[in-house]
């Protein structure tokens, strides 16, 4: 769909209606599922996926969140914020039609920041355990999406799974509990297997998301993934020709184009966003044509940071760059 803008998922505050309406009207072709993180434990992305899984029951401790034999009032707290806020997009986005998106944390990141039980190193250090912790994502993302079509029943939905540690856990550099080393490596096979598990569960548009740099492009397009969701600003010049093979094999493009503050300086405007996008798209060598059916413009990472007038501007700062993208583009032929 030419023309269209959405975010990437957190947003600034503890007001989860404010936080809706806003998303719901700066992005009317795509808005997505609020993450709220300032209200805590269980609005974090790790808590917030953990209470998705199935019978792998978590808890907080003082450095994030760990497994444990059964759950207690932590895991109740994170599913009670996820519960609530899908009422009230369920409310907020009542008859809507069209694109819709919500977010999980992937699995290899769950992995690399969830405390092992009756340990303080992490799940990534025990194949096993990853195993256990990818089938019970997949059980629950598929879940949870189930329940969003109940409650926005003529949206076509898309899961954007976070994976912001995937560059570390495939460079073999996630601390280990002293922080004294490091995990070992994962074999691609088994890093691109697992994601490809907990992608295929979901009855949605699958997208994953990682605004760090050395993206692995093909992991992610070889697990299956429908798109991938990058920050712009951290590509380097050999990431081009990669991006340009993720384009070519018609895998969409999130492309992370401005930081929440990008609006207030001075001499810049959507065109020139909408311009910084072109000329990414233009590095790849592909034609125009393609940049306008493949692309929708995002922040380029969440917004919890801004103040909420900065992340509505934000919004409509990429919703004002996507709208001018598809003219810029058939210029440039």
């Amino acid at each position: 769909m030419p023309g269209v803008a959405t975010g990437i998922g957190s947003m600034p505050g503890t007001d989860s209606m404010e936080a809706a309406r806003i998303v719901a009207g700066e992005l009317p072709d795509f808005p997505h599922l609020a993450e709220l993180p300032a209200r805590g434990p269980g609005a974090d992305m790790t808590g917030r996926a953990a209470a998705l899984l199935v019978d792998i029951p978590v808890e907080v401790t003082p450095r994030g969140w760990r497994i444990v034999e059964r759950p207690g009032r932590d895991l109740r707290r994170a599913r009670s914020m996820l519960a609530s806020d899908l009422d009230v997009m369920e409310e907020v986005l009542d008859s809507y039609e069209g694109l819709l998106k919500v977010q999980v944390c992937g699995p290899w990141t769950l992995a690399a920041t969830l405390e092992q039980p009756r340990s303080l190193n992490v799940a990534l250090a025990d194949p096993g355990l990853v195993a256990d912790l990818a089938a019970s994502l997949a059980e629950g993302a598929a879940a949870h999406l189930a329940e969003v079509a109940k409650r926005v029943p003529r949206a076509t939905l898309a899961v954007q799974f976070d994976e912001p540690a995937l560059p570390a856990v495939v460079a073999g550099a996630v601390p280990t509990a002293s922080g004294l080393s490091r995990v070992r490596a994962v074999e691609e096979e088994v890093l691109r297997d697992r994601l490809h598990q907990v992608l295929s569960a979901v009855n949605a548009r699958t997208i994953v998301h990682c605004c760090n740099r050395d993206v692995p492009f093909g992991i992610i397009t070889g697990a299956g993934a429908d798109a991938v969701s990058i920050d712009l600003s951290l590509l380097q010049r050999g990431d081009f020709d990669q991006l340009a093979a993720v384009a070519e094999a018609g895998v969409g493009l999130l492309a992370g184009a401005i930081s929440f503050d990008y609006p207030e300086r001075r001499g810049v405007s959507p065109t020139d966003t909408a311009r910084t996008v072109a000329e990414v798209w233009r590095k790849t060598g592909l034609p125009a044509a393609d940049c306008a059916r493949q692309v929708v413009v995002t922040p380029a990472c969440g917004l919890a940071a801004a103040s909420p007038v900065q992340a509505r501007e934000a919004l409509r700062w990429c919703r004002e760059a996507a709208r001018i993208l598809p003219e810029m583009m058939g210029e440039m032929g």
